[in-house]
């Protein structure tokens, strides 16, 4: 069997860990849901602060929760695709990398009518074909450059919350809404009503990664 084990070179093109845009803004993301347990909790967080955010969806939990998935959307998100089951990069045969870039695709655009334009590798590998796959289908590969850790055993609240505290213009910040594997979305909840609260009193302003709007959208 063929699998991905040669991988992209980070700062390829197409590949966004920043973005430096002049806009300001720092964008703020979370992985690994929906989940019917912390995305509310979360999205709750995000109402009250007047936030909005990119959720990055593991297809086979948004086919599993699909009124979760319209409910974070018509709360002014932007939804992102996290391949269908989240099979790490480099297990891919070329032909499943496809299958798991489309077939998150086809889920998300069944239960919305409309198909995400960002795409964020699982664990955040950029194995070849998972990569071309995503550019077959028109879709921006999103990394991030600051990264709350909130999993594992360095997922403490302080931690996380110092991670967050060095948010400037342009980073591209990494949460996880979905407890898979050893996430700690309770942990980063903690933290999160805080970090809104200074974000929106000082800057960056957060917001969600940027979408061009297309017909029938």
């Amino acid at each position: 069997m063929n699998v991905e084990l040669e991988t992209v070179p980070r700062d390829a093109p197409g590949v966004v860990r920043r973005l430096d845009d002049g806009s300001g803004h720092c964008y703020l993301t979370f992985d690994d849901g929906p989940h019917p347990e912390w995305t509310p909790r979360v999205l709750d967080v995000l109402a009250r602060a007047d936030v909005r955010a990119t959720f990055f969806v593991i297809g086979r939990l948004a086919q599993q929760s699909p009124t979760l998935l319209r409910e974070i959307r018509a709360a002014g998100h932007v939804i992102g695709n996290h391949g269908f089951s989240h099979r790490h990069p480099w297990t891919l045969t070329r032909a499943r990398a496809r299958s798991e870039v489309r077939a998150a695709l086809d889920t998300i655009a069944q239960v919305l009518g409309e198909r995400p334009q960002w795409f964020r590798p699982p664990h955040g590998r950029l194995g070849a074909y998972l990569v071309e796959a995503a550019r077959e289908e028109g879709q921006r590969v999103a990394l991030w450059s600051v990264s709350a850790v909130d999993w594992g055993p360095l997922a403490t609240p302080g931690r996380i919350q110092a991670r967050l505290g060095a948010v400037r213009a342009g980073d591209i910040v990494l949460m996880h809404d979905g407890p898979l594997r050893h996430n700690r979305p309770d942990r980063t909840l903690q933290v999160l009503p805080s970090l809104l609260a200074a974000l929106v009193r000082d800057g960056p302003s957060p917001a969600p990664l940027p979408v061009v709007a297309t017909m029938g959208a």
